[in-house]
């Protein structure tokens, strides 16, 4: 099972430090109400945080084992996962394991499972104004899909996190906390929101940033509670904003930095030119895997100078309406193989949502998948094959 760093005696754990956050999408989902009747909103407590900034040095003997070179660990990337709406209704109905499907094995296999979560966690809340055009809230009985899957970490820059304002935000926060679920990219300051995470597998730490290009909205401030927003631009003060966060993740000690991004618009095949730019300036500022998510469809993958781009990762589970040329209901979970030298390897692995349950894709819909995401990687020089049930790409670095 997995294993992170803990810093408060949870069975995932979690060290926080600094980071930053981007991106954003709207959506194409089934014609249900847009949003609850509002409703009054509760005083909201801070609850404390169950992860120190800096922890205490651990005694000898509880120190994490130095990773040798070699060890190698199974990281699996997830695109979307709202819990909301539908989906919030069949784990009512049929518990949290049932939307995984035949999925639940693969995620729980990996050392590290990480996701962005596109909803709100929270009892209730009052829905953000202006009026948005969809409205995301799970109940907190539903957050133990996460745990039930062994998701080790969320991603929270996104343009839902703010769905139902503040206290929706700040308790989606605590519920994650008490679940022991690693998250970034959101908080009840900007100081909150820059913060990065570091999970722990077989010894090897992975430093996570979390940014959203959108809602400016949803931004958070000096005391102002909101999510982790900057401007996608290869050069300017943004970017330097991301440089400084990432300099300070590699600072942190970390062996792999993960660039986690909310970006573009929705059921976008492929990124702009503005779009590869910077995904290639944020890899030259020192991650190794950099994971886009936002458009509800996936696309091509780059590796550059040896380092995994996922442009985007699609979505996981979602009750949304498919579009029937772009197929929104054919996904990919990214399977990264990789050691404390970098990415050594991709495992693309087909999938298929089908009436709030995501399951591996068979036949005609497995095909389509690998024959998609083969022509969308070809402009990247990026070659996969298949192998199995799945498809791969092979890793080479720049000596």
């Amino acid at each position: 099972m997995h294993s992170v760093r803990s810093t408060a005696g949870h069975a995932s754990s979690i060290t926080l430090a600094a980071a930053l956050s981007c991106a954003t999408v709207w959506c194409v989902l089934y014609a249900v109400p847009s949003a609850p009747p509002a409703v009054s909103p509760r005083p909201y407590t801070p609850h404390p945080t169950p992860y120190t900034l800096i922890p205490p040095a651990p005694a000898a003997s509880a120190l994490p084992p130095v990773p040798q070179r070699d060890t190698e660990v199974t990281l699996a990337f997830g695109g979307d996962v709202m819990l909301g709406r539908l989906v919030n209704e069949t784990i009512r109905e049929r518990g949290p394991r049932h939307i995984w499907g035949n999925v639940l094995p693969l995620l729980r296999a990996a050392d590290l499972a990480l996701v962005n979560l596109e909803c709100v966690v929270a009892k209730d809340g009052e829905p953000f104004m202006p009026r948005r055009a969809f409205y995301f809230r799970a109940d907190p009985k539903s957050a133990e899909a996460l745990t039930v899957a062994g998701i080790d970490y969320v991603s929270l820059a996104n343009n839902h996190a703010m769905d139902f304002r503040a206290p929706g935000l700040l308790e989606t926060v605590m519920q994650l906390d008490d679940l022991g679920i690693a998250h970034a990219g959101a908080g009840r300051d900007l100081e909150a929101a820059s913060q990065h995470v570091v999970l722990e597998a077989e010894g090897l730490e992975v430093g996570v940033l979390s940014f959203a290009d959108q809602l400016a909205e949803y931004s958070s401030g000096e005391g102002v509670p909101g999510t982790n927003v900057i401007v996608i631009d290869s050069v300017g003060p943004d970017l330097e904003r991301v440089r400084s966060a990432i300099s300070a993740v590699r600072s942190a000690g970390v062996d792999l930095v993960v660039f986690s991004i909310h970006w573009g618009p929705n059921m976008r095949q492929t990124p702009s030119p503005q779009f590869v730019g910077f995904a290639h300036a944020v890899m030259d500022a020192g991650a190794d895997i950099f994971h886009g998510h936002s458009a509800h469809v996936f696309q091509g993958i780059e590796i550059y100078r040896g380092k995994a781009i996922f442009y985007d990762t699609g979505d996981l589970i979602d009750d949304y309406m498919v579009d029937p040329a772009l197929r929104n209901d054919q996904q990919l979970l990214f399977v990264v193989k990789a050691t404390a030298a970098g990415v050594q390897r991709v495992e693309l692995v087909p999938l298929f949502i089908d009436r709030m349950q995501v399951s591996r894709a068979r036949g005609a819909d497995f095909r389509a998948i690998g024959e998609r995401v083969a022509r969308l990687s070809r402009p990247f020089g990026t070659t996969i094959r298949r192998e199995g049930d799945r498809f791969v790409v092979e890793v080479r670095r720049e000596k």
